[in-house]
């Protein structure tokens, strides 16, 4: 059974106002535990209103969605339980830091879910080390912490709530390449330690494509496809026509198809453009000692 799920899931904005707009329409969607999961489409594909209803941020205009089988709308206390279970990051994350202290901001969650201190401490500290967060910088403002450092102080204060569903919108962008790595580096670190479903919302196709088991995209408010990594970017020409770039290497690798080169069709990372080059290198030499024999 999926440990999140949509069906016919619907969100109409400003309802019977001249800016009326559905944002999705009949989305059937499904992820389970232990999953890794991207999310991709162009901008106002329906992404952010997507996700917006896996915690139960967003109220379906029709649809239901269900966590372990049970509508996280059952009832009141129902959605708030969800929204511990289910951690949502926002793009930007940082500038939902507040609190007077990086400690206090990445404590937040855990207070409210009602831990005692001394759970609340330790929860602060292990957030902290799996963002790579020095414990010295825990007691200053977090608007003395640098840009990526701000970010992974944001992304603490939501796994310190230890959800069993982490997603991200966008967790990588405008940091440097650097801090990319390091933020998907973060975010493998604490999928493995706790078995923990993620879903990546990105723009970004390097990094579902060396990250993910799966994507789902979207366009205009629908689901599009569904697939691995390699069954997605095979199918580069529609995801052009989306608005989508594959990855270089299923680009690079396409391109050479088309000059005669055997490249293989589901290519999508730097690493197997490589190994196929290889091959193809490795062939090409055999053939030729084979004829000067």
């Amino acid at each position: 059974m999926p440990i999140l799920k949509t069906e016919k899931l619907t969100h109409t904005y400003s309802i019977k106002t001249p800016f009326e707009h559905v944002a999705i329409s009949d989305i059937d969607f499904e992820v389970s535990k232990g999953e890794y999961l991207g999310l991709i489409g162009a901008t106002g594909s329906g992404k952010s209103t997507l996700i917006g209803h896996l915690n139960g941020l967003l109220k379906p205009t029709s649809g239901s969605v269900f966590y372990d089988g049970t509508s996280i709308h059952e009832s009141k206390k129902r959605t708030r339980e969800i929204r511990f279970k289910v951690g949502l990051v926002f793009q930007y994350p940082e500038y939902q830091l507040f609190e007077a202290t990086v400690f206090e901001d990445i404590a937040f969650g855990p207070k409210n879910m009602g831990l005692q201190d001394s759970e609340v401490n330790e929860r602060v500290l292990e957030a902290a080390r799996f963002v790579d967060l020095d414990s010295s910088l825990l007691e200053k403002s977090p608007f003395e912490l640098s840009g990526g450092e701000k970010r992974r102080a944001a992304i603490a204060g939501v796994i310190a709530m230890r959800p069993e569903v982490l997603i991200l919108d966008e967790p990588t962008a405008g940091l440097d390449p650097r801090g990319q790595a390091q933020i998907m580096r973060n975010i493998a670190h604490y999928k493995d330690a706790y078995n923990t479903t993620v879903i990546l919302v990105t723009h970004n196709m390097e990094e579902v494509a060396r990250s993910v088991d799966r994507l789902v995209v979207l366009n205009k408010g629908s689901v599009f496809a569904s697939g691995t990594p390699a069954e997605i970017f095979m199918s580069a020409e529609k995801l052009f026509e989306l608005g989508l770039a594959p990855p270089k290497a299923s680009m690079i690798a396409s391109r050479l198809r088309s000059f005669g080169l055997a490249t293989r069709p589901d290519i999508y990372t730097i690493e197997q453009l490589r190994q196929s080059l290889n091959l193809l290198r490795g062939g090409e030499q055999s053939g030729g000692d084979d004829n000067a024999s």
